[in-house]
């Protein structure tokens, strides 16, 4: 730990996942750029990372040419930070864009300004407040005020060479709105933090940002996402689980009802995931909470994510079928998220679940369902590999992972949104089919990597004791088409007809 009131290797942002992409923070005394187009967070980012300096004793210097002192206060302010106690802002405007008297027969804007007067007052800031961290806000006015590409970069390296001899770091602001792109400060800079904001067909926009440079130093690659809410930006760096490797004894989970048990080869191992197909109405939901009860009658703790249903619905269709999910909650055995498709980007809901388990030491999660974690992504195959991701993630800490997917269709040629099959340990299929003049339900097993498993069709009944399942189906071809042919003898079907009057 870094002794009190001394500067660590490391300036850092503040912001917990960024630094963390960062592998650490910002190397000190260099010249970092961080680009995004507006709105994208550049300010609020840069404000952070003065603050956090402030925390440290380290003075700071906000150098706008674009926005004035006032709006950079009103933006802080929604965040709760006061920084005219912390940060030193340098407004560099000019006289003639104040409507001065003397000025309004000859309006100029910052663009007109002398790109010396401009670095002479840049300089001046500097040498009165010393900081060691400063922002410049923002590139686009100094390109204009250039006017080439030559005079710009030469003025950027004259600026990265004054501000190493200050003993400063420096984040420079670009916004991205030239009409001709100029890489110019990408090679100047030490690293390049590139922020982009999406916008989706429906839902709230969404955030991500990637390291597009970092010289000697390993940061974490690719895009990652991030929120900007009352109190700054958060990131969630995207997660990578082969670094959260543990060691756990892979016992069988049993599910409380013995048949059911019997199907899956004696229960579900521990640090699997199990993936449970099936239409609308068949009892997906049911089946993964059957799970959550025996794990909380263990002693052991859960949580469910529910994308589609209504916590209220919820709440009360199990506690008809005796099973008190909101009173599970109120003990703090069970941990219970709503989420919204539409609000939360795949990273962010990454990060939810894996503090979840962090925090609660939970070792039985339900993801309900794909069909709405799908609604989150744009592209299916970016969801295959977040999904592979978070699953290799949970595995590696011990979790049994319970994950529904609703198929379209009812009977007949069952269509799957996204095939996950190949991902998940063990694969339920649960399936409606006729017979005598009744629709009925059928489990089976299909697939599971960790032992052996029962081929045969169960039926099941959902009753107000909750999941039934009754002996193996036989005498019947077709049930998982829907609809099944009698093949067999003539007790198998007095069989089928004493458990549909039971």
């Amino acid at each position: 730990m870094t002794p009190p009131n001394e500067p660590s290797r490391k300036a850092l942002f503040g912001i917990v996942g960024l630094d963390d992409v960062l592998g650490g923070g910002l190397t000190r005394d260099r010249l970092y750029l961080l680009e995004g187009e507006p709105g994208t967070g550049k300010t609020t980012i840069a404000l952070q990372f003065l603050l956090e300096g402030a925390k440290a004793g380290e003075v700071g210097l906000y150098i706008t040419l674009s926005e004035t002192k006032q709006e950079l206060c009103d933006n802080a302010a929604s965040h709760g930070w006061n920084i005219d106690e912390h940060i030193s802002v340098s407004e560099l405007v000019s006289p003639e864009s104040r409507f001065e008297e003397s000025q309004q027969q000859s309006l100029l804007y910052s663009s007109d300004l002398e790109l010396g007067e401009s670095t002479h007052a840049i300089l001046e800031a500097v040498e009165a407040h010393k900081p060691a961290r400063i922002v410049l806000d923002s590139l686009s006015e100094m390109r204009l005020l250039a006017g080439s590409s030559l005079r710009y970069r030469r003025q950027i390296l004259a600026l990265k060479h004054y501000f190493a001899g200050q003993g400063a770091t420096v984040l420079m602001l670009d916004d991205l709105t030239a009409d001709i792109l100029d890489k110019s400060v990408h090679s100047v800079a030490q690293g390049v933090i590139h922020l982009e904001e999406l916008a989706p067909e429906y839902g709230a926009e969404r955030r991500r940002l990637r390291i597009a440079k970092y010289r000697g130093q390993r940061f974490r690659g690719g895009y990652h996402d991030f929120t900007i809410a009352t109190g700054g930006v958060q990131v969630f760096p995207r997660l990578i689980s082969l670094e959260h490797k543990t060691t756990f004894a892979r016992t069988q989970l049993a599910s409380g009802i013995n048949e059911l048990d019997a199907l899956l080869g004696g229960g579900i191992e521990q640090g699997s995931s199990t993936l449970i197909l099936g239409p609308a109405g068949t009892g997906k939901s049911l089946l993964a909470i059957q799970y959550v009860r025996a794990a909380v009658a263990r002693g052991a703790k859960a949580v469910m994510f529910v994308f589609d249903e209504e916590l209220g619905v919820l709440f009360d269709r199990t506690r008809q079928m005796g099973i008190d999910l909101e009173a599970l909650c109120d003990q703090g055995r069970l941990f219970i998220e709503q989420v919204d498709a539409a609000e939360l980007s795949p990273g962010e809901f990454a990060h939810q679940v894996r503090s979840c388990v962090d925090r609660h030491a939970v070792k039985t999660v339900v993801i309900d369902s794909l069909n709405g974690y799908q609604a989150a992504m744009p592209q299916e195959n970016a969801l295959i590999l977040h999904i592979h991701e978070l699953l290799q993630y949970l595995n590696r800490q011990g979790a049994a992972t319970f994950l529904t997917v609703a198929q379209h269709g009812l009977v007949g040629d069952m269509r799957t949104p996204v095939d996950l099959t190949y991902l998940a340990d063990t694969v339920v299929l649960l399936r409606y089919f006729e017979a005598l003049g009744q629709v009925r339900r059928a489990i089976s097993v299909v697939k599971k990597r960790t032992g052996t498993h029962e081929d045969t069709i169960r039926e099941y009944r959902i009753g107000s004791s909750g999941l039934t399942i009754g002996a193996p189906l036989v005498g019947f071809q077709g049930v998982l088409r829907g609809v099944p042919v009698f093949v067999g003898k003539e007790k198998d079907l007095g069989s089928l007809q004493s458990d549909g009057a039971s």
